[in-house]
């Protein structure tokens, strides 16, 4: 089964990779995709999964902003951060992370391989390397990426996982080549 024309790999990529557009005010780096990364990930030719945005998702587009409050993109994300942590978010998370994770055993109960996962570090959310909280970036995973880790384990699935900046796009397309989809 499947023995046509495709390549059989699959790779997880954060939302914003893909959708600059779904990032918190002042935060978005590039008018559409982070462009090196996404063309890197093109050139490897292996399938892509966007993975859902949790803020998006659940706080909304603007994040549940005080657009009378003195904002910064520090306070933004510590703000983020915390209503992340909110139980009754984290239960959405848990339904978006189970939502990928049949994604992921159905393509490898038909012989896929799962490359990896691409993430944002900084992100309270989809930080992979690192996080955000308490008005600074910190070592450790994001809400999302965290809950995700966690299910694959759970189910006995290993997925290699790197985190780009999109500030940095050189790193992020050497995290992509990391990935082993460049062929």
């Amino acid at each position: 089964m499947f023995q046509d024309g495709r390549s059989k790999k699959i790779v997880l990529v954060a939302h914003c990779v893909l959708n600059q557009n779904s990032k918190i005010d002042a935060c978005a780096h590039y008018p559409g995709v982070i462009l090196e990364a996404t063309k890197a990930l093109l050139d490897g030719e292996a399938g892509i999964i966007q993975l859902p945005c949790p803020e998006l998702l659940c706080l909304g587009l603007d994040r549940e902003a005080d657009i009378e409050a003195i904002r910064t993109v520090e306070s933004e994300d510590t703000r983020v951060a915390n209503l992340m942590k909110n139980e009754n978010v984290k239960c959405l998370c848990q339904s978006m992370v189970d939502n990928v994770v049949y994604q992921v055993e159905e393509y490898r109960k038909h012989g896929f391989q799962i490359i990896g996962l691409l993430g944002i570090n900084g992100s309270p959310t989809c930080g992979v390397d690192t996080t955000w909280s308490d008005d600074r970036e910190y070592v450790g995973q994001g809400v999302f990426i965290e809950l995700l880790e966690k299910a694959f384990r759970d189910k006995g699935i290993f997925i290699n996982m790197i985190g780009i900046k999109a500030r940095d796009p050189k790193q992020a397309v050497v995290a992509v080549e990391k990935l082993n989809i460049i062929f």
